[in-house]
């Protein structure tokens, strides 16, 4: 008879050489427990997914509840369905005036592609700018505004009309002109190892594009839902962006996105042509019911203003010969080692003591760490004690 793990490898389609193979049976709160009862701390929360950790009462509570009356009844945007509504209500209740208007699709790649399609139907413009070393998803459109040619160079042709910027540099900016449909940017850079640009950058894209009739895309995929000690990372820099990307950590550990914007710019989307843009599974009611109990849950715990602190905490814990740097916004982390195989030999032996964590695309000679919101100090630090050990026992292999 065939194992579990045999059968992955012969009928799921792999996505590397390589997979981490961890056999989960079940999970709760921090953690993830295999079949031999063998306890993880999920330090990464499913790459930015598990803001409340895994199965939050809140959570499954409204996916049980809603599983009870309806799931998929038509495809978005035809029938009042209220979880979608009560999200979408609830989620511009907690955003600027000028994104009161909501389209639910089912990832942060799909929310991408709705947000590119958006900004040139509405500016009728051919151009967008997009990042170095950015990410956005791995879709077509989604994977042209990347910023790894490593990733897209065996898929080209790609969409054209997309042209690369250098992320937090100045000189960049006059780059955006009058051809310019968009800018998309993630507010934190994620993949490239949590990269962060300066207060005054931000407000010189936004003057800029409010010069040219550009729109700013800012993709809050990975940094949104309060990961990085505000509800949304552009709150940081006091800037708005015409449009807003939200995935992962949205749904509490169901499938959904969204692209957010203002009724105004949303609207073109209806005619010339009509579903301009279209979904079947978009805002799914049983996802939409999950992402609600979520944002509620991380707003009304109060868990977005315990980040800095808890954040702090790992920051003060983490030292070692083996660490170069900390790069941190909130709990989005980037720890920074030699090079990747350093860190590759780091992600296995904490894999081995009970720790899940990764690498970045753009920067792996670091470490992820983005834990859940509901972390506690004890666990942080139990986290950090085990990561420590795990730093040192490949350090003492290198000496």
């Amino acid at each position: 008879m065939p194992s579990q793990r045999q059968l992955f490898l012969a009928h799921l389609a792999q996505t590397t050489d390589f997979p981490m193979m961890v056999d989960i049976e079940r999970a709760e709160g921090i953690y993830l427990y295999g079949p031999d009862g063998k306890k993880y701390i999920d330090l990464i929360s499913g790459i930015g997914v598990s803001a409340l950790g895994h199965r939050h009462p809140s959570v499954t509570n409204a996916v049980k509840e809603q599983v009870d009356r309806y799931m998929h009844v038509m495809v978005y945007g035809e029938f009042v369905q209220t979880p979608q509504v009560q999200l979408a209500k609830y989620l511009t209740e907690h955003l600027p005036d000028n994104l009161d208007n909501v389209f639910l699709v089912n990832s942060g790649s799909e929310a991408a592609e709705g947000a590119l399609k958006l900004a040139k139907r509405y500016t009728g413009r051919p151009n967008i700018l997009y990042a170095h070393n950015a990410y956005h998803g791995s879709t077509h459109g989604a994977l042209a505004v990347g910023g790894g040619e490593h990733f897209k160079a065996p898929f080209r042709p790609l969409m054209p009309g997309v042209y690369p910027v250098r992320y937090g540099v100045m000189e960049d900016i006059e780059l955006i002109n009058n051809a310019t449909a968009a800018i998309i940017l993630e507010t934190v850079q994620g993949e490239a190892g949590v990269v962060v640009a300066k207060k005054d950058y931000w407000k010189a894209i936004r003057n800029r594009c409010d010069e040219t009739g550009t729109l700013l895309i800012l993709d809050e995929i990975q940094s949104g839902i309060g990961r990085t000690g505000k509800l949304w990372a552009f709150e940081h820099f006091d800037i708005v962006p015409d449009i807003l990307i939200t995935a992962k950590g949205l749904g509490g550990g169901m499938p959904i996105g969204a692209f957010i914007s203002s009724l105004e710019i949303m609207k073109v989307l209806r005619n010339d042509p009509i579903l301009g843009h279209i979904s079947t599974f978009g805002g799914h009611p049983v996802s939409s019911a999950a992402a609600l109990a979520t944002v509620k849950t991380v707003i009304e715990e109060g868990l977005v203003d315990k980040v800095a602190d808890k954040a702090k905490l790992f920051s003060t814990k983490l030292k070692h010969p083996l660490i170069k740097g900390l790069r941190q916004m909130g709990f989005m982390m980037a720890l920074q080692f030699d090079s990747f195989e350093t860190t590759k030999a780091v992600v296995d032996r904490c894999t081995e003591t009970g720790i899940i964590t990764d690498w970045f695309l753009f920067c792996d000679n670091a470490l992820r760490i983005a834990p859940p919101l509901i972390i506690t100090e004890s666990e942080v630090e139990e986290a950090c004690d085990t990561l420590i050990n795990a730093i040192n026992w490949v350090y003492e292999r290198q000496r």
